[in-house]
């Protein structure tokens, strides 16, 4: 057999095996996925939960709205299939790059428009419907709730208020919901990066978005291809508001988590777990090599070589100390 069929192998026995660093320290790894049935995908790979539902499917391609129940039915049936485990759900994260036929708000710079939470606020009855419908969901399962593109404090104050809005419509009707659904939000603009405990203080929970974090940190859209090979995840300014991220958190004690494209870089695994991250969120596909990465790792190590590569400013520096923390093991 091929040598990739024979590590697949040996990755597949890694399915049951708790993710924790060589030193004893326990690391969530939990699945992003699209659709519901992404779902099967994420088990196989022994995923702790869903860290990024993206209800985004929902709403493109059709010419209508989706129900409120079409919504729940979704939400419920990963909910039920996790058994029990988190299931992040994020709200619509519409605008940019994604817009629906029904509803055309794509502005002269979508990137920076009406966009995510900003969409959500403006049409309170779109988001009040989607609200409902996690709420319901959330009675069928472990289910959170996770807010993109925050920026402001009154967005944080604004959501919360719809999701308690949505709750007392519930109450009203006698419908289940879980009463202590957790509400998080995510960290994807440099100024909620920078603004932390403004988020602390008011979230149960965080999320990084590295992709969007670093397209706004850099200035720069990686689908355009005349600037994407300045798309650089280890640019300095990038890895300072990650570790001052995951750093701030963890002192307020509110979880925080990865759930960019960077949580699903082995290369990168070690990088993140020195800067003290204990949940990576990811496409299932990446999982168990992540994982293979957890168990090879010494925290001490890897927070040693972290500190170093935040000290230093020069690209090329910063990419020989990440090759020698990786070759550490």
């Amino acid at each position: 057999r091929s040598a990739l069929a024979l590590e697949r192998q040996k990755l597949k026995r890694l399915k049951t095996t708790p993710a924790a660093t060589l030193d004893g320290t326990a690391v969530e790894l939990q699945a992003n996925i699209e659709l519901p049935e992404d779902i099967h995908a994420a088990l196989d790979a022994g995923a702790t939960g869903v860290g990024l539902f993206r209800s985004e499917f929902l709403f493109l391609n059709r010419g209508d709205l989706p129900s409120e129940d079409e919504q729940f039915e979704a939400y419920r049936t990963v909910a039920a299939a996790m058994e029990g485990r988190p299931v992040t759900i994020r709200t619509l994260d519409l605008g940019a790059d994604k817009t629906i036929g029904a509803m055309d708000f794509a502005g002269p710079n979508p990137a920076l428009g009406l966009r995510a939470i900003r969409l959500c606020l403006a049409e309170p009855q779109l988001f009040l419907k989607q609200l409902r419908a996690i709420l319901r969901a959330s009675h069928y399962g472990k289910v959170r709730i996770l807010l993109p593109m925050l920026a402001h404090a009154h967005e944080i104050e604004h959501a919360l208020t719809m999701v308690s809005q949505a709750k007392g419509m519930l109450d009203l009707q006698g419908v289940p919901y879980d009463k202590a659904i957790e509400i998080g939000g995510m960290i994807e603009v440099p100024a909620a990066a920078l603004a932390l405990p403004m988020f602390v203080k008011k979230l149960d929970f965080l999320s990084i978005g590295t992709n969007d974090l670093i397209q706004y940190t850099l200035a720069i859209d990686r689908t355009d291809e005349h600037v994407a090979h300045l798309y650089e995840p280890l640019h300095p300014a990038v890895l300072y508001l990650i570790a001052n991220t995951i750093r701030t958190a963890a002192r307020a004690e509110v979880p925080v988590a990865v759930c960019g494209e960077m949580a699903g870089e082995t290369e990168l695994t070690r990088l993140l777990l020195g800067f003290g991250l204990r949940q990576f969120s990811m496409h299932p596909a990446h999982l168990l090599a992540v994982k293979q990465q957890v168990l090879r790792t010494v925290l001490e190590e890897a927070e040693a070589g972290a500190n170093r590569i935040l000290r230093s400013t020069e690209p090329e520096r910063i990419h020989q100390l990440l090759a020698k923390l990786n070759d550490a093991a």
